[in-house]
């Protein structure tokens, strides 16, 4: 006997016969999960349908020209196959099957006279973890009487060829042939308010965290993004609410004559609480009991009617962040300023072999060395779902702060003498480096190699953070905040200002690059060439060998720069290109100063020493003796030190050039011996995996295909640059108080203003130099961090906005000195704000507005 029709908590609902949503509210009704009652409408009946109409020739025909990647084709196809199941007639054993279990469910309701039915697609393919096709079909609320109910259902099976189900099916490879539909007919709750819950923070992925949607009315308006719903964070561990950010509630979804309507929202209702503690508290314990049913993190809608809650749905979260946990459990983890120098998801090999180096060489340098002091394990760096964090064992935090507050006077002392020694042994270790021959090398010395370069970028790293980069912050915080407060009147420049246009590596190598354009604009052919020709190409021809033609010198002058320059970081995963690497961005640079779009540095060096020359000269004749001599001393203080920080921040990379052409030559060896597709390839690989390769390579032996292993990384790691890293692990401590907070939801994004001023433009979003290609002189920077690597894009830049660093990092500094607007420290800004996006940013504010 074929069955059409089943009880909602029947025994036999499974995903064959009722789909995943079916199964799923039968599951939950077993379990004893407050659910409004109601029945299926099988997968049988949807064949049955189909057959007794030969439709499945005809749909299988439509669907044939349909293309996922071009949505015209889709549309067509579903509007004709949804001529056909308008068409069709419901043959009469289904008629009478759905109408008695629709009668049946009529005598049964608690609630009298009640005929109201929520009518919702459930397909096969549906609520499952690795696909919840969570929207692809239709549902239709407040359906009356035994015709409508059939109309409703007709009209469900048809949606599961939508043009969207369509695509979804193909791009998560599902035969169209296989599918079917199974309808949910229950009671429809006349909600006062309803909502979504996910019982883990969709946000950060944080388990023990749930977040509530809630909104009046049904829940249709929230799904449909109609309203901006009030959010509940809720601690499920300790029972609690952590946040609560209660909306304006402009519309609701109401129940109508005719089926339900969007309507506004009565006024004493629009700023008020949906849920109080104590409802929220129980809706938390009904998604956890639902969690545990299924062993997995749920979305769950919800409604709210007389009190009572109602479960309507429930599905397995398939898009969930990874778990930000601590490694160690009584270890507090920071993006702290480490961070600015890895602002992205790091590659295998520098996890494994560049941070056990650096965790080591900032223990002996920092605490061993420098500070004299013994603290065991007190300074750890991990990589979490891909990202660098620094972390200080609970127990010895004490000791370790008191340890840097002791020592700091003498770290900031010797910054400068000690700056200077390692930057002369980079200077020397890079030397010896460029001047071997690597071909000859066995495999197993070129990996020495390789960390001899690293350890001594690492010392280089630690110093610096000690000493020049803190001393040159310390000193500008502290002389802007006794002028700006005790000296500047209204019509005095601000303090900041009176430390631009210093001289420094950053600053040298922009005016290089202006230098290269004045140059190009006397050879008037050569400079033509350079605006009117594709980068890609300049790049080609800068490549290939000199041919007497007037391209011998724009190679050569290219080269001299990149030969000073050419080493700044953008990131210090050895695994990123330096400039050196790809100059395409430097071509780009040149091309504005050609246009005119790009600002001459010497004459912004100009304005800023005539400013702090006036500005000086008069505060000295006004200022009495104790003022004045305060003045002067620190004025003088952070115009020596300031530059340290820019020449500090430059150098870093010294090392990097040779550090990257050691692992090409073992990745040039790695694909001889077919183990990688390509010599980039060897980035994908482990320390551990590296050192055995080696070790065979010199002994002869044959060698493992890494190519899969090599692929399934950079899928994780490309996964790992979408998401969202928190500023701390944990995230309630402390340290998390202190950090700015991430705003995933609404048209603002709030960060730090550190330079003024209000521009509207579009977004030019880049994770990195293979984004530089997008820029185009008007554009917002937005980036997740800045180095002065960067530096020739803020030539064509409208404003810029990062996801960190702070009012004295080098983002605000160089945005400072350009005059553009700045925000920085959003923790969202590169994952929020879509590439061309128009957006508003307020330096003053510390907000970017989302405009379109």
């Amino acid at each position: 006997m074929k069955l059409y029709t089943l009880p909602l908590a029947d025994m036999n609902a499974t995903l064959e016969n009722v789909g995943g949503k079916g199964m799923s509210l039968a599951k939950l009704s077993r379990a004893g999960i407050p659910v409004p009652d109601g029945f299926h409408v099988t997968t049988e009946a949807y064949r049955q349908f189909v057959t007794a109409n030969d439709l499945q020739k005809k749909i299988l025909a439509a669907l044939k020209d349909a293309d996922a990647s071009l949505p015209t084709t889709l549309e067509t196809a579903s509007a004709t196959i949804s001529r056909f199941f308008a068409d069709g007639k419901i043959p009469a054993e289904l008629v009478t099957a759905i109408t008695d279990a629709y009668n049946e469910l009529n005598r049964q309701s608690k609630i009298e006279n009640r005929k109201s039915v929520a009518v919702r697609s459930s397909a096969t393919a549906e609520d499952l973890p690795g696909a919840s096709f969570a929207g692809q079909q239709d549902t239709y609320l407040n359906i009356r009487g035994e015709e409508a109910v059939l109309n409703a259902v007709k009209k469900c099976w048809a949606s599961l060829w939508t043009g969207r189900a369509i695509a979804y099916r193909a791009r998560q490879n599902i035969a169209p042939e296989s599918v079917a539909l199974a309808v949910v007919v229950q009671e429809l709750v006349f909600a006062d308010a309803a909502g979504v819950m996910f019982t883990a923070n969709p946000i950060d992925g944080d388990r023990d965290e749930a977040l509530i949607n809630a909104a009046w009315g049904l829940g249709e308006a929230i799904v449909s993004g109609a309203v901006t719903p009030d959010t509940l964070t809720m601690d499920k561990l300790k029972g609690k609410l952590i946040r609560r950010e209660t909306a304006e509630k402009s519309v609701m979804t109401v129940r109508t004559e005719s089926g339900v309507s969007e309507q506004p929202v009565p006024d004493h209702l629009k700023k008020k609480e949906v849920l109080n503690n104590k409802q929220a508290l129980e809706l938390t314990r009904c998604g956890m009991q639902i969690e545990s049913l299924y062993e997995m993190p749920m979305d769950i809608e919800w409604t709210l009617a007389n009190k009572k809650f109602a479960i309507v749905q429930a599905r397995p979260i398939t898009s969930l962040p990874p778990a930000w946990r601590p490694p160690a459990p009584n270890v507090n983890y920071a993006r702290g300023s480490f961070a600015e120098f890895v602002p992205d998801a790091v590659s295998p090999l520098f996890a494994t072999l560049g941070i056990p180096i650096a965790e080591e060489v900032t223990i002996r340098i920092m605490m061993k060395e420098s500070m004299h002091v013994n603290i065991p394990n007190c300074y750890q760096f991990e990589v979490i779902n891909g990202y660098v964090y620094a972390g200080v064992p609970r127990e010895v935090m004490g000791s370790y702060m008191k340890a840097m507050l002791t020592q700091s006077k003498k770290l900031l002392a010797t910054g400068t003498e000690r700056w200077k020694v390692v930057r002369q042994k980079s200077r020397d270790l890079a030397a010896k480096w460029r001047a071997q021959a690597l071909e000859a090398l066995p495999a197993a010395q070129l990996i020495d190699g390789t960390r001899e370069l690293f350890r001594a970028t690492a010392e280089y790293y630690t110093v610096v953070q000690s000493g020049t980069i803190a001393h040159a912050m310390m000193s500008e915080a502290v002389f802007c905040r006794f002028y700006d407060g005790l000296i500047k009147r209204k019509d005095d420049p601000q303090g900041v200002t009176l430390l631009f246009g210093l001289e420094n590596q950053a600053l040298r190598a922009e005016k290089s690059l202006f230098d290269f354009a004045s140059w190009l604009r006397e050879q008037p052919e050569l400079a033509k060439a350079v605006v009117q020709k594709d980068t890609d190409e300049i790049m080609r021809l800068f490549a290939a060998p000199a041919d007497g033609s007037v391209w011998d010198e724009f190679r050569a002058r290219l080269a001299a720069h990149l030969a000073e320059f050419g080493h700044a970081l953008y990131n210090l995963d050895f695994a990123r290109p330096l400039p050196v690497d790809e100059p395409a961005p430097l071509v780009d640079a040149l091309k504005a100063y050609l246009a005119g779009t790009g600002g001459d540095p010497y004459q912004r060096q100009r304005e800023a020493d005539e400013r702090r020359e006036k500005t000086s000269a008069a505060l000295t004749k006004r200022l009495d003796p104790l003022r004045r001599k305060w003045f002067l001393k620190m004025f003088k203080w952070a115009v020596e030190t300031g530059p340290l920080r820019e020449d500090s921040i430059a150098d870093l990379g010294l090392c990097h050039p040779q550090i990257r052409r050691l692992l090409g030559e073992l990745g040039r060896r790695l694909v001889k011996g077919n183990v990688i597709a390509s010599a980039q390839d060897v980035y994908w690989l482990e320390a551990k995996e590296l050192d055995t390769l080696a070790v065979k390579m010199d002994k002869g032996e044959t060698l493992e295909d890494h190519s899969g292993r090599v692929t399934d990384r950079k899928t994780e790691w490309e996964s790992n640059r979408r998401v969202v890293p928190p500023s701390t692990i944990p995230k309630n401590t402390w340290m998390s108080r202190m950090m700015p907070k991430h705003d995933m939801q609404g048209d603002t994004i709030k960060g730090v203003g550190s330079s003024a001023g209000k521009v509207t433009a579009k977004a030019c979003v880049m994770l990195g130099p293979e984004d530089f290609n997008k820029m185009r002189p008007g554009d917002v920077i937005v980036a997740v961090t800045t180095t002065p690597a960067w530096t020739p894009l803020f030539t064509m830049a409208s404003a810029i906005v990062t996801d960190i660093g702070g009012p004295l990092s080098h983002s605000s500094i160089v945005a400072r000195e350009y005059g553009i607007p700045a925000v920085l420290a959003t923790g969202v800004a590169t994952r929020r704000i879509q590439n061309g996006q128009i957006i508003t940013v307020d330096g003053g504010a510390g907000t970017v507005s989302l405009i379109e």
